[in-house]
């Protein structure tokens, strides 16, 4: 008996005995059975999910080294001038943001769909607020050297972390709210592909996707803005410099996943999120961290307190 797949032709020779095969399978050359569908996601397996995932695993261990220096320099002029505590976390939340990758790839079971925006989305809100947060603090540093200023009091640790804590809950707020009235869940996507199964997350709800990112996008707009405003304050608080870079990197490199995502299809569109996530990830240790790293490895000469006071008043 012949057997054909009337959504894409019918057989016409015996055809009153063609059967239609199941959804997951397909016809041979002959149509004379059906064979089952190949299934693609991105696996471990896969070349291109094990490169991914050995770049998140290694890429994590970059942030990890950085603050074991910095704990080490804790007492140098250059570590404490842009803010000890606060780096810390930044450099802890980078860790997160290449770890959080690992969750996209495999394959796409329920509590990995609903896990991997989510955990995508806080990793990289205590990411931004944290830089945010050194803005912010930059911006009061300096104003508070005028004469008569009462923003000395803004610079406590306490409002620092009042922001990072105000932000990462909006974003918690949003994640949960979308999980609990149109979460993440899998499904097997035959349309792309009529002769492939395409098992990938279905977001729910794209628009609760696209607010999550959305706000990313703001955090990081308002701490680019801020530092672009205070790039040109005294030379011992040029730290805006740094963020004012990292966030137009991590702004343009989003900017460019809206796209590639849109065009990409099956593995290829989580392999283009990952891509996005640890590119990003890097733009920001490279440029908040890898001048210092610099200073206090090759040039230890230039973290000393005579060295900053010298350039301030030059």
């Amino acid at each position: 008996m012949k057997t054909c797949n009337i959504t894409i032709f019918f057989y016409l020779a015996d055809a009153i005995n063609c059967l239609r095969c199941p959804w997951d399978q397909w016809p041979n050359p002959e149509k004379s059975r059906c064979l089952p569908k190949s299934m693609e996601f991105l696996s471990y397996e896969d070349a291109l999910g094990a490169i991914l995932a050995a770049i998140s695993i290694i890429s994590s261990l970059i942030p990890y080294l950085i603050l074991r220096l910095f704990i080490l320099h804790r007492q140098t002029p250059i570590v404490k001038a842009n803010n000890y505590s606060l780096s810390c976390l930044l450099l802890m939340s980078l860790c997160l943001c290449f770890l959080c990758s690992l969750v996209f790839i495999g394959y796409p079971h329920h509590q990995k769909c609903l896990l991997r925006q989510v955990l995508f989305g806080l990793a990289f809100t205590l990411c931004i607020s944290s830089i945010l947060a050194k803005t912010i603090l930059v911006v009061f540093a300096f104003m508070a050297t005028r004469p008569g200023s009462n923003v000395r009091r803004w610079m406590s640790p306490q409002v620092s972390y009042m922001i990072i804590i105000t932000c990462f809950l909006l974003q918690l707020i949003l994640c949960i709210t979308w999980l609990s009235l149109a979460s993440p869940f899998p499904q097997y996507n035959t349309e792309t592909n009529p002769g492939l199964i395409i098992v990938e997350c279905d977001e729910g709800s794209p628009i609760a996707f696209w607010t999550m990112l959305g706000y990313l996008f703001l955090l990081a707009t308002i701490s680019f803005i801020v530092a672009f405003l205070a790039r040109r304050l005294p030379d011992s608080f040029n730290e805006a410099q740094f963020i004012t870079f990292s966030m137009l990197a991590f702004l343009s490199v989003w900017v460019s996943f809206i796209p590639a995502s849109l065009s990409a299809q099956g593995k290829y569109t989580v392999a283009m999120e990952i891509f996005a996530i640890l590119a990003s990830s890097w733009a920001l240790v490279i440029c908040m961290f890898l001048p210092k790293c610099f200073i206090i490895v090759f040039r230890p000469d230039m973290n000393s307190r005579e060295h900053l006071m010298r350039k301030e008043k030059q």
